[in-house]
């Protein structure tokens, strides 16, 4: 099995880093977010842009090249959650993930409002670490002892799920009332951004239904941190993983636990 540490720590970096202009953006009073619109119509912003700048550079030293024409072993999304962050809820997250073979191998979710660090490789294990910015610089063997090692033990009852704070759909109400329907007691947690994806693999939450459209680089890092921590992200016959650098980009329909 190969190794991912090093390229994780770059990885790892390079979030940081990209979340501090996120956040330069975000806090400056005078900022207007420099809203676009993309040709789906969801919003890009220049904290978007900012971001992916610093992290295609940042990714460069590596023999991987980032997702576009020409290669797609790293898929980056420099801000996911961008309604979020517009919205200034701060769930909004920096994700970047490093695939072989159409497996996400290496997983980086950075959370800047929170300064908290989902990461995990193959090789390495999945981990949270909260306190990070890019003002501290701990090593990968700092941060893995500083980190607490995911799954975490969270007791909770009956079935927890966690879904979309802004792509609700009716597929998704009729799992969660299908769930009901088999006796244990249903708890919803809404939440933006790959985040959803976070809380399975931490164990706060038990299942992730998304019954809406979806990219890849909306999900490989997550999907990274979910398989190091025993999970995995399935099309909705729960037993298929979802792939990557497929010739179309669109996930699926898919769940994760």
């Amino acid at each position: 099995m190969m190794s991912y540490a090093n390229y994780l720590y770059i990885a790892i970096r390079a979030a940081v880093d990209a979340g501090k202009s996120i956040m330069d953006i975000y806090n400056d009073p005078e900022s207007d977010f420099g809203i676009e619109r993309k040709a789906d119509n969801s919003p890009l912003t220049k904290a978007d842009k900012a971001a992916h700048r610093l992290i295609t550079n940042a990714l460069s030293v590596t023999p991987f090249p980032v997702l576009s024409e020409e290669g797609k072993e790293w898929i980056v999304d420099p801000l996911d959650g961008t309604k979020e962050f517009i919205k200034k809820n701060g769930e909004f997250t920096v994700n970047i993930a490093l695939v072989e073979k159409g497996v996400p191998v290496l997983g980086v979710i950075y959370v800047p409002v929170r300064k908290e660090l989902y990461f995990a490789s193959s090789s390495v294990g999945a981990y949270k670490f909260t306190g990070i910015d890019s003002s501290s610089q701990p090593s990968m063997d700092e941060m893995k002892q500083g980190a607490i090692h995911l799954p975490m033990a969270l007791a909770h009852q009956g079935i927890v799920v966690v879904a979309s704070r802004s792509h609700q759909t009716e597929e998704t109400t009729a799992f969660i009332d299908n769930l009901r329907k088999q006796g244990k007691p249903v708890t919803l947690i809404s939440s933006g951004s790959s985040l959803k994806i976070c809380l399975v693999a931490e164990g706060s939450a038990d299942i992730y239904p998304r019954f809406a459209p979806t990219m890849e680089w909306d999900t490989a890092a997550g999907h990274a941190i979910a398989k190091s921590a025993g999970c995995d992200i399935y099309h909705i016959d729960g037993k298929t993983p979802l792939r990557y650098n497929k010739e179309d980009l669109h996930n699926p329909w898919f769940i994760v636990k």
